[in-house]
């Protein structure tokens, strides 16, 4: 080493920013750097979450096939735990419930015929497949790095084999998966929907009080007519047949659409959070000129996984044929005026009071842009609602009574 790199090295100084020439391709090493490492600290957690995820479905298979409170006694789960929490007193996740959660996690996906678990076997694969290429959270790389950490342990040789996406997915997900599904498919779609979004545990348990899987996918639409076959269904994952707007309060009803619109966008957040994850909100009331004609489109989403504009129409009443003339337009003109070669086909939504399925079929044949009917419900109402007054006048008979109850509580004493 020379005397100056040396001195370079020994020589106590201040550390700081020097006089240098950056340029651009200074500034691009610099940005890769930082890709590598938080792709290294990325690849790291997945790893070290795949070998304990790993760790606890062995374990819970080892309590299922040696039927360990068979031979060992009825409390041998809790000697488990307290054998496993002695030795690894700084690690968590021993705890005896714990271990009751890695048994049912095992025995959630393995109980049943072979054909079922065939099945089974098939939806996994089904889901690796998908998320490899489509993985937006941490990316296909990571997941073939996460894949090969199992693989590495050749579990095709011990039984109860190891669904390699699960992977991806931290523990407490899998303990909510498990205790709230009701079917194994109920549980692989959130299993799903927590690797292509990065769920979060809180937005997880949101989506099982919004009952996703059981709304998503039965939208009445054209999808499979007008689009490809992965981007129909992932529109029908996204949009649902039924939203929930108990969020939003109208002054009184009957009511107008233009007074169901103001309510639904006082606050767009609640919105986007019943529409659902992925959406930005782009407008309401957006205004389109045609032939000097004004037409404006009720309210405009853009969804940023499916890279798409969505034209939403809201109707108060039951669904009408014309109505598909209408979106059919819309879409058509978002198409021409505000997508990009970047962008995939407009999709159109309309979000009606009610609908009879037969009519919309009917009303779709002939339109080549892909729509889709849902319905909602729990439109609150201001004037069912107590006033303010109404409150306080409830709230002084109460304490009325309340008074007079503990002066017959006191007499009776006397």
């Amino acid at each position: 080493m020379s005397k100056k790199q040396d001195d370079s090295i020994d020589n106590p100084r201040m550390v700081k920013s020097h006089d240098i020439h950056i340029d651009a391709e200074y500034a691009e090493w610099i940005a890769e750097l930082k890709y590598r490492y938080r792709s290294a600290q990325v690849k790291a957690a997945v790893k070290v979450n795949a070998e304990k995820l790993l760790f606890n479905w062995q374990l819970g298979r080892d309590l299922v096939q040696k039927k360990a409170e068979e031979r060992w006694g009825a409390g041998v789960v809790e000697q488990v735990s307290l054998d496993l929490k002695r030795e690894f007193p700084k690690e968590n996740g021993f705890s005896t419930r714990n271990l009751w959660y890695m048994k049912q996690w095992y025995l959630f996906y393995t109980e049943g015929d072979s054909q079922f678990l065939h099945q089974v076997g098939a939806e996994i694969q089904r889901l690796e497949n998908q998320h490899e290429t489509k993985l937006h959270q941490v990316g296909a790389e990571i997941l073939k790095q996460s894949v090969s950490v199992i693989k590495d342990k050749k579990l095709h040789q011990l039984g109860g084999e190891f669904p390699l996406p699960f992977a991806l997915v931290p523990w407490r997900h899998h303990v909510e998966i498990i205790t709230k599904s009701k079917s194994i498919e109920e549980a692989l779609f959130y299993v799903g929907k927590t690797i292509e979004q990065g769920l979060s545990r809180d937005a997880l348990i949101n989506c099982f009080k919004a009952h996703l899987y059981e709304h998503q996918g039965k939208i009445v639409n054209n999808f499979s007519n007008h689009l490809p076959e992965v981007q129909s269904r992932l529109v029908q994952e996204v949009l649902k047949e039924n939203y929930d707007f108990s969020f939003a309060t109208v002054e009184h009803d009957p009511y107008e659409e233009r007074e169901l619109e103001d309510a639904l966008t006082k606050d767009v957040t609640d919105l986007l959070l019943e529409m659902g994850t992925g959406f930005a909100f782009v407008g309401r009331q957006k205004e389109i000129i045609v032939g000097g004609r004004s037409r404006k489109i009720d309210l405009l989403f853009y969804h940023i996984r499916l890279r798409c504009y969505i034209a939403c129409e809201i109707k108060v009443k039951p669904f009408e044929p014309e109505f598909a003339g209408k979106l059919n337009y819309y879409v058509n003109a978002v198409d021409e005026l505000l997508k990009t070669d970047d962008d995939n086909p407009t999709i159109g939504l309309l979000v009606c009071s009610d609908m009879d399925k037969t009519d919309v079929q009917w009303s779709f044949r002939g339109i080549s842009t892909p729509m889709g009917v849902a319905t909602y419900n729990n439109i609150r109402i201001k004037d069912a609602l107590p006033s303010q007054e109404q409150l306080a006048e409830r709230v002084r008979l109460l304490q009325k009574e309340l008074q007079e109850t503990r002066l017959l509580m006191n007499k009776n004493k006397e």
